[in-house]
């Protein structure tokens, strides 16, 4: 019996008796910890790492921004947002906070998916700001080391004091999420996230989920941490639950590093090439809808043969998750030709939901994949994927694709928490990043 985690809860099928199944699990899965979120978190700020506590450094902040991921991420800001609104009063009881949500190009929030992450407490007594890609008011920070002009949030550009929360999972073209996303693209200008996202840059074999070093994106976004001047964070890992195992606060740059390097020992797994992979986003909230459901495609990807077939369980509650992506596949072009007119647009020439575009196109030029969701059987065609009404009858179609007798099926539970290569591949098990 397969078991994945889909919505806020799970599907689950039964697979062939003649196939050869394999579930692949990482050490996230099973790294226990005796103590519970807020203790991790708690002591994170008692011992930051590289630089003073959070309260010193708001001692002399007349204005405090604290960064906060948008409804798209299972960051745990019901326990970790009181700890930082306590921590910055502790040092300096009459500073002016604002909680500024870090959108990127997303849509804004809803008041229920605010309540929802912060609890009607902070959001009834404390200052919420959504980000605003397009606003008009953006401060022109200079140049990033690729070319790339910075366009900044203007309440983070006015802080005396920017303190970053979130999390860090493997990020399939950042290498890790956490740390400086948290300004680049969180609360960055559109073109300057366009051109961070930019199709060479995507492209590029260094642009892999648990890769940092020459990682041009990577690169840029920690000189626009840098430039934007956030001075602290506070990134917390989850596991399989979305319990929070590991918190790291301190510098931003080398607390990040820290929890990077920590996660990678756990995340990292290999295994043989399959005939079929079966994914999952992780469940709710990365399975909202279709555009998110590509990092787990990308991760599957990396473990299915050539012409292997990918079999992507994500509930997709929110529908295909952007206008511009959604578009991209709707318009009569195969994904090899989709692919081949991403890759000749220039740095400046992105268009939004284009990475996600080019990722997913990639995927689909060498796998075929069969989508289970609550979306329409129209929808999926659209996009190009095969249509599966549970994950039952995907198995049976990847079989019969196959013409195997006896195929191998590779399952990955969690695959957006994965850094998976395969077996031929090089695969370093230290503190490389």
């Amino acid at each position: 019996m397969i078991q994945l985690p889909y919505g806020k809860g799970q599907i689950e099928a039964e697979c062939p008796p003649q196939a050869k199944i394999r579930v692949l699990n990482t050490r996230l899965q099973s790294y226990k910890t005796e103590f519970d979120g807020k203790y991790l978190a708690e002591q994170a700020l008692r011992q930051p790492i590289g630089i003073e506590p959070l309260c010193e450094l708001a001692r002399n902040a007349r204005s405090v921004v604290i960064l906060s991921s948008d409804h798209t991420r299972p960051v745990p800001s019901r326990i970790l947002m009181p700890l930082l609104l306590n921590e910055v009063r502790r040092g300096n009881p009459d500073a002016d906070i604002t909680i500024l949500v870090a959108t990127g190009c997303h849509r804004a929030p809803t008041k229920e998916e605010l309540l929802e992450r912060y609890g009607k407490k902070i959001v009834k007594e404390e200052k919420i700001e959504i980000h605003n890609c397009d606003a008009e008011d953006l401060a022109d920070m200079g140049e990033l080391p690729s070319g790339n002009r910075l366009w900044l949030n203007q309440s983070a550009y006015q802080a005396d004091l920017l303190v970053g929360e979130g999390f860090i999972e493997p990020h399939f073209f950042a290498g890790f999420s956490g740390g400086r996303k948290s300004v680049l693209p969180g609360i960055c200008g559109r073109k300057s996230i366009l051109r961070n996202h930019c199709a060479s840059n995507i492209d590029a074999r260094e642009s892999t989920a648990g890769n940092l070093a020459s990682n041009q994106i990577h690169l840029d976004m920690v000189c626009a941490a840098k430039k934007a001047g956030l001075d602290f964070i506070l990134n917390v890992i989850l596991n399989e639950k979305k319990e929070v195992i590991a918190a790291f606060a301190g510098h931003p740059l080398t607390a990040h590093e820290e929890g990077c390097r920590f996660l990678k020992k756990l995340c990292g797994c290999q295994a043989e090439k399959a005939d079929i992979v079966i994914a999952s986003n992780g469940g709710y909230p990365l399975d909202q809808n279709i555009y998110q459901s590509v990092k787990g495609m990308s991760a599957a990807a990396r473990l299915c043969k050539p012409g292997g077939i990918i079999i992507m369980a994500a509930e997709c509650v929110d529908g295909h998750g952007g206008e511009p992506f959604y578009n991209t596949f709707t318009q009569g072009r195969d994904a090899d030709g989709i692919l081949h007119q991403i890759l000749a647009r220039g740095e400046d020439m992105t268009q939004p939901d284009q990475w996600q575009s080019q990722i997913f196109a990639r995927v689909l030029v060498n796998n075929k994949v069969i989508f289970v969701s609550s979306q329409s059987k129209l929808m999926v065609e659209k996009f190009g994927m095969v249509w599966a009404g549970d994950l039952s009858a995907a198995i049976r179609i990847a079989v019969e694709m196959t013409g195997s007798s006896q195929p191998e099926i590779l399952v990955l539970p969690d695959a957006v928490s994965m850094i998976p290569m395969p077996l031929e591949e090089n695969y370093e098990k230290g503190d490389k990043i």
